[in-house]
């Protein structure tokens, strides 16, 4: 298939491109963002994307720097967590990461929604962009290997 690049400015291009990019993914989705606060994964159009993923039998990782704006604004994803934990896996960034600032969705090694930087909307969504795909793939190994537990402080944590 050809590679599809779409850039955006805008919340709502973004949350239209994240959905997309969610609802796409089969297997696995992989997501990293510095505290999560602009990606809306308690709205219920989200909760219902997430939980077809994940009945269907696709695996979660989320990364990012602090959980707390999720404990405060997602209670269904916080309940969404706790009834897919087997599913999700969630990590927080060690401080020498912390200056990380860009924000991405990789689904299925085939979209990729990314930030060029948290506090702004201007990104791109790209499909079937292999070299895309793969530089994404690697940057979130590479975050994912460095970091570990402790994202949200409740027993419900992964």
């Amino acid at each position: 298939m050809e590679a599809l690049h779409t850039p955006f400015d805008t919340r709502s291009a973004f949350q239209q491109h994240l959905a997309s990019c969610i609802s796409a993914a089969q297997h696995t989705l992989c997501l990293f963002d510095p505290d999560f606060a602009s990606w809306e994964l308690g709205n219920s159009n989200m909760d219902t994307a997430l939980r077809r993923f994940l009945h269907g039998g696709g695996q979660l990782q989320l990364v990012a720097h602090q959980g707390q704006p999720l404990q405060r604004s997602a209670p269904r994803f916080l309940r969404l967590i706790q009834a897919y934990q087997h599913r999700i896996d969630l990590r927080r960034t060690h401080p020498a990461l912390r200056q990380l600032s860009d924000s991405f969705c990789l689904a299925d090694q085939s979209h990729l929604v990314r930030r060029f930087h948290s506090d702004h909307f201007r990104g791109e969504y790209s499909v079937f962009d292999a070299t895309d795909v793969k530089t994404y793939q690697d940057r979130f190994i590479t975050i994912w290997l460095d970091s570990g537990p402790g994202l949200l402080e409740t027993p419900s944590e992964i």
